[in-house]
């Protein structure tokens, strides 16, 4: 989809960076913007920076950036055109007419539009005489019809074809059934993917329905089923009732495991309440947490299963910078049957009790080892330290250190020394591993982005360079073109960066990294950022003559290269020829 120039800087004009980010992240004013923690990966120093000269963005830590649309690209995971159209929705401005034609933005539409559709036949089948089955398993559940409702809970009938059936009447294409996962093709043949489960659709915070799950009702396999990712879900990026919690978090919520131990906590009064979406808690779940509260308190499952999970859930939550607190449930494998057994004051106790993480660790730790044995209280000492080195407050790490020591009567000095030698040994490695990814990002090696850097370092620099000459400089690009043109480049990504920048201007445009994100994925406009974030320039038309030159002094030594490899290889070639003649003729 193709938006006009004047559509998108007005877009621009009204969506201003800061306010939009700040949506999102805790910002405050440093310089000439504004600086946070990234989003878009777990980081406990602030290296996220809102730059308002330019309206983008760049984080010094992972490297996104980009203007206000690559920015809700990212958080909100949406395309490009959807993202602009999100913007445009908020911003109060239409979008024209002559743009809305786009294959991909209509194929997110339909699938949008299919899933709602999907969603109501499960909730008329579960109404319906064959959807007893799954009638009588809610009711085992003991979940009410009023919450049953709430969360559109359905049935997906035993049948191989009849959401398939159901939607082809509705004017839906196998085609769009199967980008939506709703069915599976298989050696020419189509069925439906959800049969004989009960059915919990997957809706997202502007209240689509983005996927489904599915419980199986019977001994089939798997027990829970989930959608595929799709044009519009990404499973390792959404939280199963978070369109109800957020309302309701008030600065804490609680994770569980599942869709029923969610679904119980809300019925049960606790609507502060999410889940993952089939999958293990990833970094993007625990930073989506950390918009809307402060606190999350784990609440798996009591096997160790769960306990293994709520271990690796605290790395992921700390991380994202929310505090975390660890709910031990006894009488009850999950919180759901502790709810049913015990009542929900109960469960309300138990919350108000649940320690921090550090005591969860400590405790666990502790499990394992019997401390009147002195090698095994040594061994937990030394699993004591590690653990309290993460913790980044000197104060709390005092704290934990005088209380265990004591504990454990040794002295509170030595403790913390050794806590204190750990965190630094550790602090130590981790600047070693940065310093080793500084210098490989220098010397162009292991680039994604760019994979022909490393073996182009020299023209590479030139490109990048020349790239922001001209981006801060278009009235250059008529000069330059007069000595270099867009295919004497070496590296392919800044070549098409080039292109893209060289086709605006030329057309009469200033270059602005809204009127190229339609060409680049977040990620390479991330790049683009960082090239006009971190290359400084004098802007010279002298130095964009020279990085033009050195561009192509580079190609041509390539090139007396090639030809030298090429004259050897020919030269070798003939050697062995006139070789088996000779042996021939001998």
């Amino acid at each position: 989809m193709a938006f006009s120039d004047s559509f998108l800087q007005e877009l621009k004009y009204r969506a201003d960076m800061a306010t939009v980010a700040q949506r999102y992240v805790n910002l405050r004013k440093s310089g000439r913007g504004y600086v946070g923690l990234c989003p878009f990966h777990n980081e406990k120093t602030p290296s996220f920076y809102v730059f308002e000269d330019t309206q983008s963005f760049y984080c010094f830590g992972c490297g996104a950036g980009g203007d206000v649309i690559t920015f809700i690209r990212q958080i909100e995971n949406l395309d490009y055109v959807d993202a602009v159209k999100f913007l445009a929705a908020q911003c109060g401005l239409e979008v024209p007419e002559e743009a809305a034609d786009d294959s991909t933005a209509r194929l997110r539409k339909r699938i949008l539009e299919m899933n709602r559709a999907a969603a109501r036949f499960f909730y008329a089948c579960l109404k319906s005489p064959e959807g007893a089955p799954g009638r009588r398993y809610f009711k085992k559940r003991q979940l009410l019809p009023s919450t049953i409702t709430s969360f559109g809970l359905g049935y997906a009938p035993a049948k191989w074809d009849a959401l398939k059936n159901h939607l082809k009447s509705l004017g839906y294409t196998e085609k769009e059934m199967q980008a939506a996962s709703l069915i599976v093709v298989r050696d020419g043949h189509s069925y439906d993917k959800f049969r004989d489960r009960v059915m919990f659709p997957i809706i997202d915070l502007q209240g689509n329905v983005i996927a489904f799950g599915g419980r199986v009702l019977g001994d089939g396999e798997p027990k829970y089923l989930n959608s595929s990712d799709t044009p519009v879900f990404k499973k390792s990026r959404g939280l199963y009732a978070l369109n109800f919690a957020k309302s309701n978090a008030d600065g804490t919520l609680i994770l569980c495991e599942g869709y029923m131990d969610v679904i119980a906590l809300h019925q049960a009064g606790f609507k502060n309440a999410v889940a993952t979406l089939g999958t293990a808690l990833t970094p993007e779940q625990s930073r989506l947490m950390s918009r809307y509260a402060k606190e999350v308190i784990v609440s798996y499952d009591s096997d160790a299963a769960g306990q293994k999970a709520a271990q690796r859930a605290i790395g992921l939550l700390t991380s994202a910078g929310l505090n975390v607190r660890v709910l031990h449930i006894e009488g009850g494998k999950d919180p759901d049957e502790f709810i049913k057994t015990h009542g929900a004051d109960k469960f309300k106790m138990l919350l108000k009790k649940s320690g921090s993480h550090i005591d969860y660790q400590i405790q666990k730790a502790k499990s394992k080892y019997d401390l009147n044995i002195p090698e095994q209280k040594i061994e937990f000492i030394k699993e004591a330290e590690e653990i309290l080195s993460t913790v980044e407050s000197a104060v709390q790490r005092e704290v934990y250190a005088g209380k265990l020591a004591q504990e454990l009567d040794i002295t509170k000095d030595t403790f913390l020394a050794e806590i204190n030698r750990f965190a630094a040994r550790k602090k130590a490695r981790e600047r070693k591993t940065e310093i080793r990814n500084e210098l490989a990002d220098l010397r162009g090696l292991k680039d994604r982005i760019n994979p022909q850097k490393g073996r182009y370092l020299k023209a590479a620099n030139a490109e990048e360079t020349l790239i922001v000459l001209l981006y801060k400089n278009p009235d250059f690009q008529k000069d330059i073109d007069k000595i270099i043109k867009p295919e004497d480049f070496l590296t392919e990504f800044n070549r098409r960066v080039y292109s893209a920048q060289r086709d605006i201007i030329l057309s009469g445009g200033q270059p602005d990294l809204s009127l190229m994100g339609a060409m680049f994925t977040p990620e390479e406009t991330g790049r683009i950022t960082k090239m006009l974030v971190m290359r400084p320039v004098s802007n010279t038309i002298e130095e964009a003559r020279d990085c033009a030159n050195v561009i192509l002094e580079e190609k041509m030594l390539r090139a007396n290269e090639n030809a030298d490899a090429l004259e050897i290889f020919n030269e070798l070639k003939h050697k062995k020829l006139e070789q088996k003649k000779y042996r021939r003729e001998k």
